[in-house]
């Protein structure tokens, strides 16, 4: 709704008009031009965001990544479907990362070399177990979570597990900095490690595993210093990896193209046995090879000198000619 003007305003809009002021009337008498307004966002001087969103952005698809990587390999590992995703990507203090930790936990200390500093991944105890106990042949019906620090036994299964993250992790990151991750120290109280100052600002990723009807957690900590070196390529990895999938999809298409012009040589053996090099000069026209393979036997067919398919043999029009019935083992003998 418009400004109501009071009298004393209406007559200084009146003089303005006859000595031809109009405009510095109008801000005289607090006449409001219409802008948009501006947009005010709370800063908290105790938590600087140090980390823009497009480098949060650009972090969260690295580590999207190594989710699906790092679930496949689980899935594999363990013989039944694991699903990683990242959950939540934000930036914390220190010091609020490890009272938000379950006491007691698996807290892991990581090194990136080349880069300087320490990282923490985190296992929750939710999905530790289940895990275990998935390893040792049960069935995850009714398992109870013992809230105790792993025993020695049960970090070695879990080694396995953190062993396969470090390669995917190593992998995810290898766009960004050829960075490989290894694990210096493994912690149960996570109050007890302290990386960097109690307020210094890291970026933590939480990750959902979810392994048949059980779920935890897993939490990735970056300190702010440890990533900072490589910051000005967190802006540009979103266009540079889209780049390098075209080109790779280029290329691909390219080297398709090549191979299927490329000629190879196709060899089909009929059998094979030894003989006596006198056996081999006095052979004759007429003269029978015995060899152990049955008539009925399929033979091998060999690209390359390397064993690819088995076939029979027959004719084709007024040509022998091979039947293809199967592909042939690497060591399959002749």
């Amino acid at each position: 709704m418009a400004d109501v003007l009071d009298q004393t305003e209406v007559d200084a809009l009146l003089a303005a008009v006859e000595t031809g002021g109009v405009e510095n009337a109008a801000e005289s008498v607090g006449v409001r031009s219409r802008r948009p307004p501006k947009e005010v966002h709370s800063y908290d001087f105790k938590r600087p965001e140090r980390v823009s969103k497009e480098q949060m952005r650009a972090l969260e698809g690295i580590h999207d990544s190594f989710g699906r990587n790092f679930g496949a390999s689980l899935s594999g590992f363990l013989r039944t479907i694991i699903e990683v995703r990242v959950a939540t990507a934000e930036q914390l203090t220190y010091s609020e990362f490890i009272h938000s930790l379950p006491n007691p936990t698996n807290f892991n200390l990581l090194t990136a070399e080349p880069l300087e500093g320490q990282m923490c991944l985190e296992l929750s105890p939710l999905i530790i177990y289940p895990i275990i106990d998935r390893l040792l042949g049960g069935s995850n019906a009714e398992l109870f979570i013992p809230q105790r620090p792993l025993t020695l036994i049960e970090q070695r299964l879990v080694r396995c597990i953190t062993d396969r993250a470090l390669t995917c992790l190593t992998e995810a990151w290898s766009e960004l900095v050829p960075a490989h991750f290894k694990i210096t120290e493994v912690e149960s109280n996570p109050h007890l490690v302290q990386i960097v100052a109690p307020n210094e600002v890291v970026v933590v990723l939480g990750f959902e595993i979810k392994i048949g009807g059980r779920a935890g957690t897993m939490s990735l900590c970056i300190p702010f210093n440890v990533i900072e070196p490589v910051m000005d390529k967190l802006l540009s990895q979103g266009w540079l990896a889209y780049q390098r999938r075209s080109t790779d999809v280029d290329k691909s298409d390219d080297v398709a193209r090549a191979i299927g012009a490329t000629r190879v040589n196709v060899t089909a053996y009929l059998a094979e046995t030894e003989m006596t090099m006198g056996e081999l000069l006095g052979l004759q026209p007429g003269d029978i090879i015995q060899t152990t393979k049955a008539v009925d036997a399929e033979i091998i067919l060999q690209v390359e000198g390397k064993n690819k398919y088995a076939g029979r043999i027959g004719r084709h029009k007024d040509h022998l000619a091979v039947k293809i019935t199967r592909r042939a083992e690497v060591e399959e003998s002749l």
